[in-house]
């Protein structure tokens, strides 16, 4: 599966999920901000820094929606995979303390 069709898979998954996917340039918010999912309106909504690379944008939400619950969605095997993967890389990260900076 090429990079495009894994990202577009996964914000696939997000919007099943009842996640909102929404691209928008951080630097232009004159803040520091990252990448990352929040509540509007008892919405969920995730914000993606479109300057990211594909590969970047890939393991950001796929981050995300392997912390969310997401047990009785068919899930192509490609990204259920990537989906495992990132939940035990994090699992990782929160024991030895090593967390990126998104």
């Amino acid at each position: 599966m090429k990079p495009e069709q894994k990202y577009q898979s996964l914000k696939d998954l997000a919007e099943r999920m009842k996640i909102t996917v929404s691209e928008q340039n951080l630097q232009k918010t004159g803040i520091r901000a990252k990448s990352g999912l929040c509540k509007v309106k008892e919405e969920y909504l995730f914000i993606m820094d479109k300057r990211k690379t594909v590969a970047e944008k890939i393991e950001i939400l796929s981050e995300c929606l392997s912390q969310m619950p997401h047990e009785g969605i068919y899930i192509v095997p490609a990204i259920r995979q990537l989906l495992t993967v990132e939940a035990h890389h994090g699992k990782t990260q929160s024991v030895t303390g090593n967390g990126k900076n998104r």
